[in-house]
């Protein structure tokens, strides 16, 4: 189960939000038992891009020996 200040990552597309899959993201609440979370995501230099309410499908734990990966986010 996913817990409240795991990273996870994104795994469905969300442009209204500027966020792509891969995109990670720190979980700051859990409803309903892991039903959904509320993910927090950041920029590198520390900006919050997007505080999202998903889904428990549109996010996954970060898999063993995964690299992060760095992508500058289109203008709003």
């Amino acid at each position: 189960m996913i817990n409240e200040l795991d990273r996870v990552v994104l795994a469905s597309e969300l442009p209204e939000h500027g966020l792509q899959v891969g995109d990670i993201g720190t979980v700051v609440l859990v409803h309903d038992q892991g039903k959904g979370y509320e993910v927090e995501f950041v920029s590198l230099d520390g900006e919050t891009v997007a505080v999202v309410s998903l889904l428990a499908n549109q996010v996954r734990t970060i898999r063993r020996r995964e690299v992060p990966h760095a992508r500058l986010l289109a203008a709003p």
